[in-house]
């Protein structure tokens, strides 16, 4: 399971005119903002845009300069790949540390959507415990519970964050996770597609 939300694309206006820097090519620029806050590329921004992108890393610099922020849940077991991504990533999570106790635990908090029947009936007994342990610490402000909800807690459990990144790095996340057996990395991928003209800047080298 994951779910991407609040998705915000920022800096395109300022990462096209970079990209005519180098020849000096301002005046050539036809792009403006719709009746709704969008900066819409004109045909001679966007000729520009799709060659430099086509034409590998080193021209399509402009592309690092196109920022985006997403509110995104998931399971550690997808988190853990998705911290391969180091370069111009930041995110800020929400915390098992301080936070793990402080409400009950329920399906709706793990990834059970590809579990055979006997696997989530049984998962749903080990919640359970969790829960016994949840409740004991609580009352008893023991850190022996507090370890065991930590130390037991599924790879499966979903976490938030607000991530940040650029053109650059989606690019690069794409074409290396759209065929991974995961389902999250296609919906990851799909979500992709729908950012502005990501056809264009991203998948170009389809």
């Amino acid at each position: 399971m994951i779910k991407l939300e609040r998705t915000a694309v920022m800096n395109l206006e300022n990462a096209m005119r970079g990209a005519r820097n180098p020849m000096n090519s301002w005046a050539r620029s036809d792009s403006s903002y719709d009746e709704k806050g969008n900066y819409i590329l004109g045909p001679n921004d966007l000729d520009l845009a799709k060659r430099l992108a086509r034409a590998g890393s080193d021209h399509r610099k402009f592309i690092r300069q196109i920022f985006v922020s997403v509110d995104i849940t998931a399971p550690i077991y997808w988190w853990k790949e998705y911290d391969t991504y180091k370069i111009a990533t930041v995110a800020n999570s929400t915390s098992t540390m301080h936070k793990i106790q402080a409400k009950a635990f329920e399906e709706s908090d793990f990834s059970t959507d590809h579990m055979t029947d006997d696997a989530r009936k049984a998962f749903l007994s080990y919640i359970a415990v969790l829960e016994d342990f949840r409740q004991k610490f609580n009352e008893t402000k023991d850190k022996a519970y507090w370890y065991n909800m930590i130390q037991m807690l599924p790879e499966s459990y979903n976490q938030l964050r607000t991530c940040s990144l650029n053109y650059e790095t989606l690019t690069n996340i794409y074409y290396a996770r759209r065929d991974h057996k995961l389902m999250e990395w296609h919906t990851f991928c799909d979500w992709i597609k729908t950012l502005p003209y990501a056809e264009d800047l991203i998948m170009n080298r389809e």
